[in-house]
């Protein structure tokens, strides 16, 4: 939807039926450096007693992620996709590292907490959720004790807490690969027992698809549980390092919004 709404942006400012420096251009870059300011709202929503009063958080958040995009692309819009001095090549960097810092953040958000606007889950309900996949692995696996082995082994190992920042970012790419392949794995030696199992007790080709769909959906909905295991305390560091560059490049965005609007009114 992003890059949909860039090139509309793109093809509206390349019209020329419009200049930054007409009425209808300069207030396209007002009301976006408006949206822009109204984003700081929400960090004194969670930190500022008196406004702690006014409406749920969730809400406030939503109306940031809103201004995150309105704002920037009434910009983008704003300026021809041109950039006419330094003041202004400078405000529009730091507001394009501001907003794609944003789109990240907004990532890693959704990989720690209960939905985009849900609270924030923890490593122990993963936990919860992996250890009851497991009994019921147990249960309902026990006729193919290869997939049962392998798949409790890549939970043991999802379990293991990583030493340092660059291990947990190559357990992050590496993890979905390794979880396809023990699926894959899975599914072969799946195959195999169902193949002695439906021979043992004469089992119908409908009963044994059957059976088969059922335990390959339960060995995804598992190895997905203990891949997310894995990279939740990962997620967790990567948002703690994301809040400590978002702050200065929103404060950098301030300050360099602020010279080229001084800047634009009085030369």
């Amino acid at each position: 939807m992003i890059v949909l709404l860039l090139l509309a942006t793109w093809l509206a400012a390349r019209s020329g039926i419009y200049t930054p420096g007409s009425d209808f251009g300069y207030y396209l870059g007002v009301v976006g450096a408006l949206m822009m300011l109204a984003l700081l709202l929400y960090p004194l929503r969670k930190h500022v007693r008196f406004l702690q009063n006014f409406g749920p958080i969730r809400h406030w958040f939503r109306l940031h992620m809103l201004f995150g995009v309105g704002g920037p692309l009434l910009i983008l819009l704003h300026s021809t996709y041109r950039i006419g001095s330094l003041n202004a090549g400078v405000a529009m960097y730091c507001m394009l590292l501001v907003a794609g810092s944003g789109v990240i953040g907004r990532f890693i958000y959704t990989r720690i907490h209960h939905g985009l606007y849900g609270r924030k889950a923890t490593l122990e309900e993963h936990h919860q959720g992996l250890g009851m996949s497991t009994s019921e692995v147990k249960s309902k696996l026990h006729y193919a004790p290869d997939v049962e082995r392998r798949l409790l082994a890549f939970a043991d190992a999802a379990k293991k807490p990583t030493p340092g920042l660059l291990a947990g970012l190559w357990l992050l790419t590496s993890m979905g690969l390794r979880a396809r392949w023990v699926r894959n794995r899975c599914r072969r030696d799946l195959r195999k027992a169902m193949v002695a199992i439906a021979k043992e007790r004469k089992l119908s080709r409908d009963a044994v698809q059957r059976e088969y769909r059922l335990a390959k959906g339960m060995i995804a909905s598992y190895l997905e549980a203990a891949r997310d295991t894995a990279q939740f305390g990962i997620y967790e560091r990567l948002f703690s390092l994301w809040h400590v560059l978002h702050v200065p490049f929103v404060f950098m965005l301030v300050v360099s919004g602020i010279v080229h609007v001084i800047a634009v009114h009085m030369y």
